[in-house]
């Protein structure tokens, strides 16, 4: 063999091995933005997302509003300061696109609140004048915002609303519809009867075709069981509520609702733990699925939890009876095929004011799950830090250690029936903040993976678990590039394409950010 086949030979090998190398062996990328001297564990912030070539995310400090502009590498190339918003500003709220993003914002001037929209490039640089999109005239100072945005899947659709609730027996809503140049399609006011003082709303979605999508319920004392759950969309050109009843039985006890649509199959999805005695143990899974074209349930199941699922989910020493009671749902995956994956993931709370249970919950989980006031029900700006911030306690002067645990990952096949289960052990804690803890998924298409941090050595460490569309999962290598003085807060992350995802992280008194590539 002359030395020009030995070569070649040598080259083919090379490559097969390169072939049979298993794909967990291709490191993920991190990139880290340096700290800004003005960002500290306090500041407010919400990742943009990509934006052309750039990666912007918006922070607020006290009356400071600013857009960081990062290269695809994180280095800082501007920092836009936002001096067109007023100082008594309340909220913001951004649509990103491929080359742009519109950002809603709220301000009070006087007495009346003002929702404005500006649209920006991907250097955070005005594309348009700010222009008024409505106003609200109120008689004191707001900290609270009085206008909510959502958005369609397709980002075609935007709806901005407002629930004017000084009635508390008869919420009077006013929509506006837009597409995606913000031009207005519809304005609307509908009355929604709230007949007993334990009616709640669940989140608000929008649907690819501009309806607005939720669901009421009601609670018996408060934070309490769920009974009497309705759906109920406001449709293009009507003035009224379409309802929908999806769960009357009194025997059946629902625990937080989650709405999902699925606008491939033009169906809406409603899944809940659900139990059958006041504060009782959790028996499975309740769901029920509404079809858009028939208007009509075309599925109501409940699934209850085997003896095997509850040791999966807590162990084999465990109180199987017990097994679910720290499970609440988190995510909701659509399949092509009218499916869905379901995750969910043990949460609880220790204090010396004795334990947090899921009723505790109830009661913090949603803006909505709580009386509400004159128009509004939100916090003065969205805060990455939940309720516990640095340094206090949710519940006072008591300190509160936080618990997440295993996530139980449940895929269903269109018709509801179960394909598979699997189960990602985990064990964290921290004391008086939970930012540091739980989990965030990365949806690569053929896998989801699962990001959360786990103590090595007194180090917490970013830790990456996937699974495949057979329930098969694959623990991978731990993520290269980590640095020693960074901690990550996963599940405050967002995926900004479809294998890149930015994080907040901690480093030393500073937030920073941090971009992991698969």
């Amino acid at each position: 063999m002359n030395n020009g086949m030995k070569t070649l030979c040598s080259l083919l090998g090379v490559m097969l091995l390169a072939a049979l190398l298993p794909l967990t062996s291709l490191a993920q990328k991190i990139a880290y933005a340096e700290p800004e001297r003005e960002d500290n564990r306090r500041t407010n912030f919400e990742i943009i997302g990509k934006v052309g070539n750039n990666i912007l995310v918006f922070k607020n400090n006290r009356t400071d509003n600013a857009i960081s502009v990062y290269d695809n590498d994180m280095k800082l190339i501007n920092r836009v300061k936002l001096d067109y918003m007023d100082d008594r500003w309340i909220n913001v709220d951004f649509i990103p696109y491929a080359n742009h993003t519109w950002m809603i914002y709220q301000f009070q001037r006087r007495n009346i609140v003002y929702c404005m929209g500006v649209k920006l490039n991907e250097e955070a640089k005005r594309l348009s004048d700010p222009v008024e999109l409505d106003t609200t005239r109120i008689g004191w100072a707001a900290n609270n915002k009085i206008y909510t945005t959502v958005f369609s899947d397709d980002k075609q659709q935007i709806m901005v609303f407002k629930i004017n609730s000084r009635n508390p027996k008869n919420f009077l809503f006013t929509t506006l519809l837009f597409d995606s140049e913000f031009q207005l399609k519809e304005r609307s006011q509908l009355n929604l009867p709230m007949e007993e003082r334990n009616d709640y709303l669940t989140d608000f979605l929008l649907d690819n075709e501009g309806e607005l999508v939720f669901g009421k319920f009601r609670r018996r004392n408060s934070n309490d069981y769920i009974t009497d759950l309705t759906l109920l969309r406001k449709q293009l050109r009507q003035d009224t509520f379409a309802v929908n009843v999806l769960n009357s039985d009194e025997k059946l006890l629902l625990d937080e609702v989650k709405v999902k649509i699925d606008n491939t199959n033009r169906r809406y999805l409603l899944s809940a733990l659900y139990y059958k005695q006041k504060r009782g143990n959790i028996e499975g899974l309740y769901s029920v699925v509404l079809d858009k074209a028939s208007d009509s349930i075309v599925r109501s199941s409940t699934m209850v939890f085997s003896d095997d699922l509850r040791k999966q989910a807590k162990g084999s020493d465990a109180n199987l009876r017990l097994a679910f009671n720290d499970y609440f749902i988190k995510n909701i995956i659509i399949k092509k095929d009218g499916g869905y994956i379901l995750a969910a993931e043990s949460m609880y709370t220790t204090s010396r004011g004795g334990p947090f249970n899921r009723w505790d919950y109830m009661g913090w989980g949603n803006p909505w799950n709580s009386p509400m006031d004159y128009y509004s029900w939100g916090s003065p700006y969205y805060s990455p830090w939940g309720w516990s911030r640095y340094g206090n306690s949710r519940w006072g002067g008591n300190s509160t250690r936080y618990y997440a645990e295993n996530i139980m990952i449940l895929s269903f096949d269109k018709d509801g029936n179960m394909e598979w289960n699997n189960v990602i052990p985990k064990s964290q804690f921290d004391d008086d903040n939970d930012d540091l803890i739980s989990n965030n998924i990365m949806n690569t298409g053929g896998q989801l993976h699962f990001l959360f941090n786990v103590y090595e050595r007194r180090t917490l460490i970013l830790n990456d678990q996937s699974i495949d569309a057979n329930g098969k999962i694959t623990r991978h290598p731990t993520l290269k590039n980590l640095d020693k003085g960074v901690d990550f807060m996963p599940r405050l992350g967002k995926q900004i394409s479809a294998k890149s995802m930015v994080m907040p992280c901690l480093y030393r008194n500073y937030i920073t950010f941090a971009k992991v590539d698969f």
